[in-house]
C-alpha cells in the first residue's frame, strides 16, 4: 500500500498537521489522480472539529480535488493517464439502490461513500480526503475536468457547486424564475452566478448592506438588505424559489414569506438549532419547504459540463497547504471571497 503525504486532524481539538497515510493499491476500476487543488469546504473545518459529533480520527479533509490522471486500472474505460480529473464528496455507493440506479448515489440507502470520514465498503478502512498528494477511488466516481478553464478555480464547483446546482435544476429554475438567494458566502456566490446562466432573475437577500456591490458583481439583478422593512415588504409573496445557504441560526419563517404561492424555499446550508415552522406557514399558499444534499454523479458532471459551456468557475483565494489553519480561522469570521483552494504542489 503506498504512503502518501497528506494533512490531517488527529483529534478534535489540535490544528491540522502534516500526516502519511496509507492509499489501497490500485484495483482493476480504479483512476489514481495526482491531486493538484483541492478546495476548502465549510464541512472540513465541522469534521476536523468533530462539530457534527461523527468523526473518525485521524480525519483527511478535503472533497473539492481535482488533478491529473497519473495510473488507471486495467479495465478503465473512461480515463488515460494525463486526463484532468476530479473527485467530489461521493467516492462509492452500493450501486444497487432504486436511487444509485437513478443517479441519485448521494442518496445511496445502502449507505454511500465519501470521500473522507467514509467507511471503505469492501471493510478495508476509514477514507481519507483531499489534503494529500494523491487519490483513488472507481472510474465510476471520477469525473471529467475541462481544460479551458482555471483548474483551481473549477475545484470548488466539486461541492458548492453541485450544492447548489442541484435544486436549481431539480426545481426546474430557469427563464421567468424569480429566485432569491439567502447569504453571500460560499455556496452563495455559486447560486448566484448558476441561476443567472440558468436564465432566471435573482436577487441576493442579505443582512449586509455592503455585501450588494459584489452580488451584483457576481450578476444578482437585485438585492435586499434583509433589515430593511420597505425593500422587504416589496418581495413579500415575490419569489418563485429560494435557495437558503445559511449555515447560521435564523428565522426560516421570515423567509417563507417571501414565496409566491407555490414558491419553494430549499435549504443547503445546515444550521445548529432544529427549524421551528408552524403548519400555517406552508398551508396558507401551498409553499414548500425542502432540503437538498449535494448531488449524484450524472449530474455532477453534468453541472461541470454546464460551468464549462457557461464560463462559471468559483471565486477563490489561493492558499499553501501550512496555511490552513489560519484558513479555517478566516473562514468562522467569514474572511473569505468566496472559497479557499490549496495548492497542492505547496505539500
Amino acid at each position: 500500500m503506498p504512503a502518501t503525504k497528506a494533512y490531517a486532524a488527529e483529534n478534535a481539538t489540535t490544528p491540522v498537521v502534516p500526516f502519511t497515510i496509507e492509499r489501497r493499491n490500485p484495483k482493476p476500476h480504479d483512476v489514481q489522480i495526482e491531486i493538484l487543488y483541492c478546495g476548502v469546504c465549510h464541512s472540513d473545518l465541522h469534521f476536523a472539529r468533530n462539530d457534527w459529533g461523527m468523526t473518525v480520527y485521524p480525519v483527511v479533509p478535503g472533497h473539492e480535488i481535482v488533478g491529473r490522471v497519473t495510473a488507471v486500472g486495467g479495465h478503465v474505460k473512461k480515463f488515460k493517464v494525463g486526463d484532468l480529473a476530479g473527485i467530489g464528496c461521493l467516492v462509492d455507493s452500493c450501486r444497487e439502490c432504486d436511487n444509485c440506479k437513478d443517479g441519485l448515489e448521494q442518496y445511496c440507502s445502502g449507505g454511500a461513500v465519501f470521500s473522507y470520514n467514509g467507511n471503505e465498503r469492501d471493510g478495508s478502512g476509514n477514507t481519507y480526503g483531499g489534503y494529500s498528494k494523491s487519490i483513488l477511488a472507481h472510474e465510476d466516481f471520477v469525473l471529467r475536468i475541462s481544460d479551458k478553464q482555471p483548474l483551481e478555480a473549477i475545484a470548488p464547483l466539486l461541492c458548492a457547486g453541485i450544492t447548489t446546482y442541484s435544486p436549481l435544476r431539480h426545481w426546474k429554475v430557469g427563464k421567468g424564475t424569480k429566485v432569491g438567494v439567502l447569504g453571500l458566502g460560499g455556496l452563495g456566490h455559486m447560486a448566484v452566478k448558476l441561476a443567472v446562466a440558468m436564465g432566471a432573475e435573482v436577487t441576493m437577500l442579505s443582512h449586509t448592506a455592503a455585501k450588494e456591490t459584489d452580488a451584483k458583481r457576481l450578476g444578482a439583478h437585485k438585492f435586499v438588505l434583509t433589515s430593511n422593512e420597505e425593500q422587504i415588504k416589496s418581495v413579500t409573496g415575490y419569489f418563485d424559489f429560494i435557495l437558503d445557504t445559511v449555515s447560521a441560526e435564523h428565522d426560516y419563517n421570515f423567509y417563507l414569506a417571501l414565496l409566491r404561492t407555490n414558491g419553494v424555499m430549499v435549504c443547503v446550508g445546515v444550521p445548529p438549532a432544529p427549524a421551528v415552522i408552524p403548519a400555517f406557514n406552508l398551508i396558507f399558499g401551498r409553499k414548500s419547504f425542502a432540503g437538498s444534499l449535494i448531488g449524484g454523479i450524472p449530474e455532477t458532471q453534468e453541472m461541470l459540463d454546464f460551468c464549462a459551456e457557461h464560463n462559471v468557475v468559483s471565486d477563490i483565494e489561493l492558499i499553501r497547504m501550512d496555511q490552513i489553519n489560519e484558513a479555517y480561522e478566516r473562514m468562522i469570521k467569514g474572511d473569505v471571497r468566496y472559497r479557499f483552494v490549496i495548492d497542492m504542489s505547496s505539500l
